[in-house]
């Protein structure tokens, strides 16, 4: 089901129903980029620590924005044996552009031509977007309004309220105390625009927003100071409305948090990142911080690229390169367990993933995501169990899932993974290796790079004039250089040794050694006496 702005707000109850009952909500999220084409050290690397990596994605996040989140919502069906429902829904969104709101954001050519490729509908996202705010945005935008420092920013929207506040003026002249009239055609920020502005500039007028209408009445001035201070519950509510439609998905946002249901993803590091600073707050510079408030917003994650990385190892899966792959390989015989897994289905009013595929459509992929889950979790609970394996239910599946609860897969740094709920885990990446190049003057990271690419792909950091240090993510991909190079004329490559190559205790080794030298020296000269 694909939600527009126009009918965000009417489903909104709905959907905090389905959260409320739900077991677990999967997620999925395109983005109008992914990485920032930054300068050569500032580029992720195998070599970083999770932090260095935080910073350096830190810089991508805030350049790019969402363009599509995809919610599927799974709950166990009452009184079937192990069935699911699943609710899925496409969001397209737009930042929030109101008063003192003018988001920046980029586009990346390769992901506007991927999401193209996969029929990716850039007028629901350019035009009907739902709109979205974080803390400090909201904060920002609840001052101007409420202290009536508000000023309408946009020329297009200064052009088409000039009008309105023409057509209102001319009214006013003509009419008498009571009268009202009718401004239709206005929605969304527009209305609430229309409002503020003739609020301000008109003191003896009121209006009321309803049904894609603001009507207008003439009012004297103990009216409107009546009015003005009525209780919300009275009729009074337009500012607040206005700051509930400017904040648009946001509030959906936050009712997930509310929720403290199981939050799933594939892949989902970027996804966090985004969520933070588009629904929360600016991402903080200090990593700890940044983990602390995802794991106060989400106490429960639960990554299957990092569920299926390491079962894909233990059974001998085939290789897989994408979410779908992993959903067809469970559904197929390689699957021990295909036939008395969870059975999954969709809602009535998701019927469009029933038949078709739709790869790289978010909502689609937080289904398959939600699906990859609950089949490794049934077949994680057969093989701890056995043949006494109990009946299965979601709080099972949670008890076999508990080693990968909060460990959050990374792409190219120096430990795989990110633990939300704790320190991280050291590094279980392949060794570093050493390279000294000989007769190859000038040679920088580039040609040792392309050097080694017809063998393997390794990170490559300049260690001195004429060492590089070399990492790979793959322990065969460090065996086969050391083979191959073992007795290369021009490129020594040996396994990095920390106390033999670091140029500090190398200089600490010297001095000890000139130390030791010049006292036993010493020594000798006064012995001769």
């Amino acid at each position: 089901m694909d939600v527009s702005a126009e009918e965000f707000e009417q489903i909104l109850p709905m959907l905090q129903e389905l959260v409320l009952g739900a077991d677990f909500v999967a997620l999925d999220i395109e983005f109008t980029g992914l990485r920032s084409n930054l300068p050569g050290p500032q580029q992720i690397s195998l070599f970083d620590l999770p932090s260095e990596w935080y910073l350096k994605t830190r810089l991508s996040v805030q350049q790019f924005t969402i363009c599509q989140i995809g919610l599927s919502v799974f709950s166990r069906v009452k009184g079937e044996y192990n069935k699911y429902v699943s609710h899925s829904c496409n969001f397209f969104l737009f930042p929030t552009t109101f008063g003192i709101l003018d988001s920046e954001f980029s586009f990346q050519a390769s992901s506007v031509q991927f999401l193209n490729q996969y029929g990716f509908d850039y007028n629901k996202f350019l035009k009907n977007g739902i709109p979205y705010m974080n803390e400090e945005q909201e904060r920002k935008m609840k001052h101007s309004i409420l202290s009536g420092s508000w000023r309408v920013r946009s020329s297009l929207d200064k052009d088409q309220i000039k009008l309105v506040i023409d057509r209102v003026t001319q009214w006013l002249d003509l009419a008498e105390e009571g009268d009202s009239m009718t401004l239709s055609g206005i929605t969304g920020f527009q209305a609430f625009e229309v409002q503020l502005v003739l609020h301000q500039a008109l003191p003896n007028i009121w209006t009321v927003f309803r049904d894609q209408e603001v009507t207008v009445k003439k009012v004297n001035t103990q009216q409107r100071w009546y009015l003005e201070n009525t209780p919300c519950e009275q009729g009074n509510c337009w500012k607040e409305k206005l700051l509930l439609s400017a904040r648009g998905f946001t509030v959906f946002f936050q009712m997930l948090v509310k929720a403290r249901k199981p939050l799933v993803g594939h892949n989902m590091m970027m996804d966090l990142l985004h969520l933070h600073e588009k629904f929360f707050r600016p991402l903080p510079e200090s990593y700890e911080q940044f983990k602390q408030n995802i794991h106060h917003l989400f106490p429960l994650l639960l990554d299957t690229k990092n569920v299926t990385k390491d079962l894909w190892k233990e059974l001998n899966f085939p290789r897989v390169s994408n979410l779908s792959e992993v959903y067809d390989v469970l559904n197929s015989d390689c699957n021990p367990t295909r036939n008395s897994g969870p059975v999954i289905v969709h809602s009535r009013k998701c019927t469009k993933y029933v038949e078709t595929k739709y790869p790289h459509e978010a909502a689609y992929d937080a289904f398959l995501c939600g699906s990859v889950l609950l089949k490794v979790a049934h077949l994680l609970l057969q093989r701890a169990y056995g043949d006494s394996t109990p009946a299965p239910s979601f709080p099972l599946y949670l008890e076999v899932l508990t080693p990968y609860v909060n460990q959050v897969n990374l792409i190219r740094a120096g430990v795989p993974k990110i633990n939300f709920s704790g320190p991280d885990h050291p590094s279980i990446r392949p060794p570093i290796l050493m390279l000294c190049v000989k007769r190859w003057p000038g040679v920088n990271e580039q040609q040792i790079y392309w050097e080694f690419q017809t063998l393997c792909k390794f990170d490559v950091r300049r260690f001195t004039r004429n060492k590089f240090l070399l990492l790979t993510n793959k322990f065969k991909d460090a065996r086969s250089i050391l083979k191959e190079y073992r007795h290369h004329p021009d490129l020594k490559v040996s396994l990095y040794r920390h106390w033999r190559h670091s140029p500090n205790i190398n200089c600490l080794l010297h001095w000890a050694e000139d130390l030791w030298h010049h006292h036993h020296v010493g020594r000798g000269g006064l012995s001769a006496r």
